[in-house]
């Protein structure tokens, strides 16, 4: 589950890097990447503390900028270990202090943190984004207990989003968090935009507001609570209020909240961990996948238009060709099969020179084999049919483009992908339709040879033929003889080719004949539909979208989806059982 959410967020952060931030759906992307984050986050706090049980109590102060988050970090550590600056935006790493913990407690958290370098806190630099700190509070606090006490930056400024990965791994550690806001700032969009998010979490909350002036208390917290209340929908936490000091003064905690962090601890159970990241991913998992399904969709839209338009080629081809009275050659040409196969055994080998004397002068003139597989028209209607289909996705593709405003990127690109691939898809599919024809032949000399078998259980009707083949050859030799060897298709196959079909028709063979030529046709539909619309112009089509390396789609392929939809399916059963 951690790789396919790590694979979502990415392709987020891809898509929003291409995006116009006018965009209506730009923010809605950019929270959905925040989301993603944090769950990321929290996936991999579960591994921390299923590895290592025995990890120390982690607290997070968060905040926005100047609300004076490291100051409060010292107070409640009762030392000065946070560094702290009036300038906005000092502290750009998760900053973490054990206290009344060992630093070497933690052996997991490097795993946790993952690319980000953990260094001591006088070692961090302003430039290092990927890195955070721990460090050691020298004297114990009553207002902690044992921890690990987080300071970390802010969330609100411009600079933030270069660090903000390394802020959400801080704050989905925390088993629980103090929410550190100060009079000016409490109700800035920013502060409850992620409280929104860390709602999910479930981390018992504490919120501490700064820098109040005599009298403002009661207003501001009855205005926070109104706040927290439009944000989320547990109830509203303890506010602990800190008034305003001059510098250099620290902040003093009020002696009536003394115990708040002890008793905000005391609600933590991470024995629920799973259980809440379980909620989390059901929660948003509809959400986050909405345009992935929509491109998955789009997907399926393109196959069922590839489809239609090979369904109508098929019945094009049927239509053209195979029930067209004139156009279909291919039983005559089995036909042609059979009558060399009735030669007569003696006259066979004189015939055959006759004829291929007679026939030099056409065979010169039109060259070898490939000129009648060429003059074929078989391959005429289906070269036709081919460039139809082209055609028709081309035009539907436009008019989708035009019609549908939600994927309309979608639609363009794939056009514009048929459009730069047309040329190629258009060639393999003629060299598909050429090794097809010569390919068939096979059948049609099957089918020839079925016919024959049949003959030899019926001596009278072979002999018959076997006669009318040798005299019509021969008149026709005559014939083209005198006529210098021109018209070699009208004077010798067509008038044998007439008279041998009239006598098998004629026949009581009629009727295997012609389930003979049926069960061609029905071949040559299966053959022409599998081998010419599935195999090659249905699978280089349906791979079309796919190919395009575009940087505003997610790309995310349909069984990886599953494969983590049938983990989280598992995930809750199993959760059902406990």
């Amino acid at each position: 589950m951690l790789e396919f959410i790590q694979h979502l967020k990415q392709r987020y952060q891809i898509v929003l890097g291409r995006m116009d931030k006018r965009s209506p759906r730009y923010l809605d992307y950019q929270q959905r990447a925040d989301q993603l984050l944090f769950a990321e986050a929290f996936i991999r706090k579960g591994r921390l503390i299923a590895e290592h049980p025995d990890l120390p109590m982690q607290i997070a102060v968060i905040g926005p900028t100047q609300s004076g988050k490291s100051s409060t970090v010292n107070l409640l550590l009762n030392s000065h270990q946070a560094g702290v600056s009036p300038l906005a935006g000092y502290t750009v790493q998760a900053q973490g202090f054990c206290h009344a913990v060992s630093a070497e407690a933690m052996p997991g958290l490097q795993a946790y943190f993952g690319r980000f370098e953990r260094v001591a806190v006088g070692e961090l630099a302003p430039g290092r984004l990927d890195c955070y700190a721990i460090g050691t509070s020298p004297l114990r606090s009553p207002l902690l207990p044992p921890c690990v006490c987080w300071d970390t930056p802010d969330f609100d400024s411009i600079d933030a989003a270069d660090y903000r990965e390394g802020l959400v791994r801080a704050i989905a550690l925390a088993d629980a968090v103090i929410l550190l806001v100060s009079k000016e700032k409490y109700a800035d969009q920013s502060v409850w935009d992620i409280m929104s998010i860390l709602e999910s979490l479930r981390q018992p909350t504490l919120i501490v507001v700064n820098k109040l002036g005599e009298g403002q208390e009661a207003v501001i917290i009855d205005s926070l609570a109104e706040k927290w209340r439009a944000a989320r929908r547990d109830p509203v936490p303890n506010v602990v209020p800190l008034h305003f000091r001059r510098l250099p003064d620290q902040p003093s905690w009020p002696r009536a909240a003394e115990q708040a962090v002890l008793e905000l601890v005391k609600s933590v159970s991470r024995r629920k961990h799973s259980q809440y990241q379980q909620q989390l991913l059901t929660r948003f998992w509809p959400h986050w996948l909405e345009p992935v399904y929509a491109e998955h969709q789009s997907q399926r839209h393109w196959r069922t238009l590839v489809d239609q338009c090979l369904a109508r080629a098929l019945k094009d081809y049927q239509r053209d060709y195979l029930n067209h009275p004139h156009h279909y050659e291919t039983f005559q040409q089995a036909v042609l099969n059979l009558l060399t196969l009735l030669e007569i055994p003696g006259l066979a080998g004189l015939l055959a020179k006759t004829r291929r004397a007679m026939t030099w002068p056409m065979r010169k003139l039109f060259g070898s084999k490939s000129a009648a597989v060429s003059a074929s028209q078989e391959i005429a209607v289906l070269t036709q049919i081919g460039d139809h289909v082209m055609i028709q996705l081309a035009d539907r593709l436009l008019e989708i483009a035009e019609t549908e405003a939600d994927d309309a990127r979608w639609w363009k690109e794939t056009s514009g992908a048929l459009r730069q691939q047309r040329g190629d898809i258009s060639s393999a599919y003629q060299r598909a339709v050429l090794n097809y024809h010569g390919d068939f032949q096979q059948d049609v000399e099957a089918a020839a040879q079925r016919l024959y078998r049949k003959l030899q259980e019926q001596p009278l009707i072979l002999n018959s033929l076997r006669a009318t083949r040798a005299t019509t050859d021969a008149g026709a030799v005559l014939l083209t003889i005198q006529a210098g060897g021109i018209g070699l298709h009208d004077l010798v196959l067509m008038p044998l080719m007439l008279t041998a079909t009239s006598l098998l028709a004629e026949s009581t063979l009629g009727g295997y004949m012609a389930r003979v030529e049926a069960d061609l046709k029905q071949h040559q539909l299966h053959t022409v539909n599998a081998a010419l619309f599935e195999h090659c112009l249905q699978r280089r089509l349906y791979a079309l979208p796919g190919q395009i390396a575009s940087n505003s789609r997610f790309d995310i392929d349909e069984t990886e989806c599953r494969q983590a939809e049938q983990a989280l399916q598992d995930k809750k059963h199993g959760l059902r059982i406990l």
